[in-house]
């Protein structure tokens, strides 16, 4: 083979550089946040406003049609994380014909801040409203990484929200590392930190944070991909924004003390744990596992805290073999309630 025969290299995703980005990129309101989504799949037919778009689907839906086939995957990233995380797992759903979208939750990536006050609720106000949406499009499936799979768990308690499965990779808030628990129990250290009369200078916090990231993040810290390390770090672009994000964090884990009813979940739920996570502990995934007794539980002992990032193949894989599994018993039972609602309708 020649060299101008010779075909371009392939990116983590998969797809040569030569080839043209199947992912959309678009900036949507939630829950009163402007924020960026990423998209793959069938484009969704437009119209001119969403909400006669919904009451056309209300109304087909009475006639006996029923949504597209397919189950939509809505992903939701981690704290200090963005939707761009995702990019190579939506790179392969969209090799695969899987619609799948994810959004940059508020306070990170390209979206509007948090506002003051408990995180959490405004989170899953922001949640709700991306499900809302994809479910007018179809069976909405959620898989989210540690902050993330603490939301998806969240919503999967919501019994008003139209959710048919959840996949919760390394949530944290059960048995946590030794850095999550020294968060919340000691903030002295961060406090200090923040009280310094000189702040650190921005080369040296960038260089800590280059060196820190793929070791917190990653199975395999030499195997971090440098494009996705340097996103990371520019969150923390100098000293203030690090003391900010670090008192947010401490406020979050505080949060995570009662962020569970974890009782309230039905739906299918399948827990990952990470055997190299250096932040939740794989006995964090163990026990959501035990308080859910009709989840599944998938061990990993190779894979970090984002596994979205070690090995984008499997996560697709098994986010497409999960989600059309859970679609399933959602289809048959919307079946049921169209056939019960026409016979209503001929008695």
């Amino acid at each position: 083979m020649t060299a101008s025969q010779r075909p371009e290299p392939a990116d983590p995703g998969g797809r040569n550089t030569t080839d043209a980005d199947p992912i959309r990129v678009s900036f949507r309101r939630y829950a009163g946040v402007r924020t960026r989504v990423l998209e793959v799949g069938p484009q969704p037919v437009e119209s001119a406003d969403r909400a006669p778009r919904r009451v056309r689907g209300k109304r087909a839906a009475a006639r006996g049609h029923t949504k597209p086939s397919a189950p939509r995957l809505v992903l939701l990233h981690g704290y200090c994380d963005s939707a761009d995380t995702w990019r190579p797992v939506l790179e392969l759903l969209a090799a695969a014909g899987v619609p799948a979208v994810a959004v940059d939750l508020p306070g990170f990536g390209d979206a509007q801040p948090l506002r003051p006050g408990p995180m959490l609720p405004q989170l899953d106000a922001f949640a709700a409203a991306v499900i809302k949406e994809q479910a007018v499009l179809g069976t909405v499936v959620l898989a989210g990484n540690s902050l993330g799979g603490t939301m998806s768990l969240r919503a999967a308690e919501n019994h008003r929200l139209p959710v048919a499965g959840v996949v919760s990779i390394a949530a944290p808030g059960f048995v946590d590392s030794w850095l999550i628990r020294t968060v919340a129990r000691y903030p002295l250290p961060l406090r200090m930190y923040s009280a310094l009369p000189l702040p650190i200078p921005r080369f040296v916090v960038r260089a800590v944070a280059e060196q820190v990231v793929p070791r917190l993040l990653y199975a395999n810290a030499t195997a971090a991909d440098a494009e996705q390390v340097r996103r990371f770090t520019s969150l923390f672009p100098d000293y203030r924004s690090t003391t900010t994000r670090l008192e947010q964090a401490r406020q979050l884990v505080e949060e995570l003390t009662d962020a569970y009813r974890l009782e309230e979940v039905r739906i299918p739920l399948l827990v990952v744990v990470c055997g190299k996570d250096k932040l939740v502990s794989a006995a964090s995934g163990r026990q959501l596992h035990a308080l859910v007794p009709h989840s599944r539980l998938m061990v990993r002992e190779d894979w970090g805290h984002c596994p979205q990032l070690d090995d984008p193949i499997e996560i697709s894989e098994l986010l497409n073999y999960f989600a059309t599994s859970a679609a399933r018993p959602a289809k048959v039972a919307a079946r049921a309630a169209i056939e019960v609602s026409e016979d209503t309708v001929a008695g």
